[in-house]
């Protein structure tokens, strides 16, 4: 392990050219020291030999099967070097340094993760993420207050935060050897949220840096309204409800996907004449509802 070293994972499926423009932006801006891990998640075609010719500095691992996120990211921290492991999407782009404002606030001890202020690449006068509060118990629901241009300078302050986001978190190693790597029940969504969970019960608190700045291409990765994508995305809803609920919260919590969510979708989506999403959305919740809650990372 190297002290002030920072690994940057990102995870590559089916997407070289935004990894090779967030690794370009990595060495137009950065100066702080850095290592950069490429999983390559099972792409179709030849990514991974793509990014190594381009970039022969750049750490390339390839996974003969599609991990998930939290599956590729795990197998990329085998690999790392640094005390900070920077999880970063590989549809991000930096304009500005990154490293050194997330470095200094993981100093505090107490801090066990921290995320950086995410712009829209596509929209850069939005927010993605300025901190993210705890969903609610039963339905949950986002509690994070939209987003408002009318705020922008109340953003700009650093806090502590609930919720990392999933597309860009420093973590130090020493946090990640006594909570354990990300749950990879989920395969994909939720991962961050269920994480962050366990980051707090080990006794730190998490923290957002406007400091730090970065671009997201959100929805470049994984198109929107697929049925692959509402099936995992209501598949971990599920999982997530189970996991984190306790007693009767946790009842309701499932009840409520089966009896109220399943219904609300089927007639959005039957009104929208979106049939297939419907089916993907019930198998989700079905498949949640009697998948193994407790399998984590298996590496």
């Amino acid at each position: 392990m190297e002290n002030s070293l920072v690994s940057i994972i990102t995870v590559n499926h089916n997407g070289w050219q935004d990894t090779l423009e967030l690794i370009a932006s990595l060495k137009r801006m950065e100066t702080y020291p850095y290592e950069v891990i490429v999983v390559d998640n099972a792409s179709e075609g030849d990514d991974a030999e793509k990014v190594q010719r381009a970039c022969t500095d750049v750490k390339v691992v390839r996974s003969e099967t599609n991990l998930g996120f939290a599956g590729g990211n795990n197998l990329g921290y085998q690999y790392a070097r640094g005390a900070y492991i920077l999880f970063l999407n590989n549809d991000t782009v930096l304009k500005a340094p990154l490293l050194s404002p997330l470095v200094n606030r993981l100093a505090d001890k107490r801090i066990g993760g921290v995320s950086p202020c995410i712009f829209f690449y596509h929209h850069p006068d939005s927010l993605q993420y300025y901190g993210y509060q705890d969903m609610t118990p039963i339905t949950l629901r986002h509690t994070t207050e939209k987003f408002s241009r009318d705020r922008m300078d109340e953003y700009m302050r650093p806090k502590q935060t609930d919720i990392l986001h999933g597309a860009a978190m420093m973590v130090r190693r020493d946090v990640i050897e006594k909570v354990g790597m990300m749950p990879e029940i989920y395969f994909l969504f939720y991962e961050e949220f269920d994480w962050s969970l366990r980051i707090r019960e080990g006794g730190y608190i998490l923290y957002y840096e406007p400091a730090a700045q970065i671009y997201h291409k959100e929805g470049m990765s994984l198109p929107l309204l697929t049925p692959f994508r509402e099936y995992y995305l209501y598949r971990s809803r599920m999982l997530f409800a189970r996991r984190n609920n306790k007693s009767w919260r946790k009842v309701l919590s499932c009840l409520y996907l089966l009896s109220v969510v399943i219904p609300k979708k089927t007639a959005e989506y039957v009104w929208k004449r979106r049939i297939g999403l419907v089916g993907a959305v019930v198998k989700g919740i079905c498949s949640g509802l009697f998948a193994d809650k407790e399998r984590r990372a298996i590496r």
